[in-house]
């Protein structure tokens, strides 16, 4: 009874983790379209959630010293790269557009696997690649000769490659029961390491301030743009990301990642009721594709000889969001990544 009471929550949890990533980008594109540029609204997450999640750096404080290496590709590509990418992607975009591209995160990892590390991969993981293929052709229309932005599916593809590349990194190393790294530390000091190379890149000094005191349209109707950045902030980013360690450790990496599925589904109903942004009936079905593809792809992911650099256990790829964000951001991960249980870091939307 208690086990069954115990998993209850634990979904729960999930989908609350899926519903706050999934927002993210529904309620930073209004910021954007006031005139903020994308990566100062990534520079205003990143760096409000790291100021956030600063008691727990210090309390983990002892991981700069034994993963440097897992703190810097967390912060450079699950938190820098991905939220970035899907920042700038929304911008030209639908948001379920460019999410939906992240998720080939997955697939990538496969394709990495099977060409230039030369190890096979399962005839299902096979499957769910062409299936992720598939359904991102039907969600850019490529019969109507790709009639998205261009520029903007790259970006939404580059989030998808940040994500990939964390995974690889993470594939090397080894660790055991007293090296493992704590998710939430590690989350703590990829946001700093993510907030450092952001304040380089996006020049927050040059930002209008003063658009953040304004009104945003959203939907049709005003909403004071301090409340957006507010849940981009605390919900979308640090609630997000403590409720996905948390689900994990209720569930499994597995059964949670299925739940984080709903994420994408959750941004493009937002995204269709508040921006107005409506899918059509073949790219509703490829999203479908793209998400069964990239739980499959994630599910049949061969294992790396050595453990991954955050623990023990095996680094999955695709918890959709890192997503992430990654941590799946844009994003997304992360976002994007979600954290995984015991030390273990799976992926997904790096706090897209």
């Amino acid at each position: 009874m208690q086990a069954t009471s115990g998993r209850k929550s634990g979904l729960g949890i999930a989908l609350a983790s899926a519903l706050a990533f999934g927002g993210s980008g529904v309620a930073a594109k209004p910021l954007i379209e006031a005139g903020l540029d994308p990566l100062h609204v990534v520079w205003l997450r990143v760096t409000g959630a790291a100021l956030v999640m600063l008691p727990l750096a210090w309390r983990h404080r002892d991981l700069v010293r034994r993963k440097p290496v897992l703190l810097l590709g967390f912060g450079l590509l699950a938190v820098a790269g991905v939220q970035a990418f899907y920042f700038a992607s929304i911008s030209r975009i639908p948001v379920g557009v460019a999410l939906l591209v992240e998720y080939l995160g997955p697939a990538l990892v496969l394709g990495w696997i099977r060409f230039v590390q030369r190890r096979p991969v399962t005839r299902a993981a096979a499957v769910g690649v062409v299936l992720a293929v598939t359904g991102l052709a039907c969600v850019v229309e490529v019969w109507a000769g790709l009639s998205f932005d261009v520029l903007g599916l790259l970006l939404a593809l580059g989030a998808a490659c940040c994500q990939a590349c964390y995974f690889i990194l993470a594939d090397h190393g080894s660790g055991d029961e007293e090296t493992r790294a704590d998710p939430l530390g590690v989350i703590a000091y990829g946001l700093l390491v993510g907030a450092a190379v952001l304040t380089v890149v996006a020049r927050p000094w040059t930002m209008d301030a003063g658009l953040l005191g304004d009104t945003v349209t959203m939907g049709g109707g005003e909403v004071q743009a301090w409340l957006l950045l507010g849940w981009v902030v605390l919900i979308a980013t640090v609630f997000a990301y403590v409720t996905g360690v948390v689900s994990v450790r209720k569930l499994s990496p597995q059964v949670a990642g299925v739940v984080a599925c709903l994420e994408a589904v959750v941004a493009t109903v937002l995204a269709w009721v508040l921006l107005r942004e409506h899918l059509s009936l073949p790219q509703i079905v490829g999203g479908a594709l793209v998400l069964t593809g990239a739980f499959i792809a994630q599910s049949q992911a061969p294992k790396a000889p050595s453990g991954p650099v955050a623990s023990g256990g095996d680094v999955r790829a695709g918890d959709p969001a890192a997503s992430r964000d990654g941590v799946h951001a844009g994003d997304p991960a992360p976002a994007g990544l979600r954290p995984g249980a015991e030390g273990e870091l799976s992926a997904g939307r790096p706090g897209a």
